[in-house]
C-alpha cells in the first residue's frame, strides 16, 4: 500500500525556520513527483513546492521561493522541505501528496491538478507567530 506521512510541523515565531518531512512507503520511489500542498483557514488548499524525483526539477511557488528549499533522500524515500523565513502568512497545514512521474508536472501548472496526485499524507501545522 503507498503510503506518505508528513511531520516537522509546529509552531514558531515570523523569522524562524522548520523542517518539514514525507516519508513514503510501498512503493519506488525513484520516477516520482512529490508536491507540497498548504490550506491556510478559509482558504483553498494550494500546491506551493514540488520535485521530480526522475530528474530532479523543482518548483516554488512565488510567495515561498528563495525562502524554502526541497531536497530528496532516496535510500530513506523521504524529502525534505527547509522553510526559511518564515511569516505570518505561512500558518497553514501543509501536506504532503505523491504520484508516478509525469513529465512537467512539476510545475505551477501541474499543482494544480490535485486530482493528479493518488497518495496523500495526513498533514502537518505550521503554526507562524507574529
Amino acid at each position: 500500500e503507498v503510503q506518505l506521512q508528513a511531520s516537522g510541523g509546529g509552531l514558531v515565531q515570523a523569522g524562524g525556520s522548520l523542517i518539514l518531512s514525507c516519508a513514503a512507503s510501498g512503493f519506488t520511489f525513484d520516477d516520482y513527483v512529490i508536491g507540497w500542498f498548504r490550506q491556510a483557514p478559509g482558504r483553498e488548499r494550494e500546491g506551493f513546492s514540488c520535485i521530480s524525483t526522475t530528474d530532479g526539477i523543482t518548483y516554488f511557488q512565488d510567495s515561498v521561493k528563495d525562502r524554502f528549499t526541497i531536497s530528496t533522500d532516496s535510500p530513506k524515500n523521504t524529502v525534505y522541505l527547509q522553510m526559511n523565513s518564515l511569516k505570518p502568512e505561512d500558518t497553514a497545514v501543509d501536506y504532503c501528496a505523491a504520484d508516478p512521474w509525469v513529465n512537467d508536472y512539476c510545475s505551477r501548472v501541474g499543482l494544480l491538478n490535485l486530482g493528479f496526485f493518488g497518495s496523500w499524507g495526513q498533514g502537518t501545522l505550521v503554526t507562524v507567530s507574529s
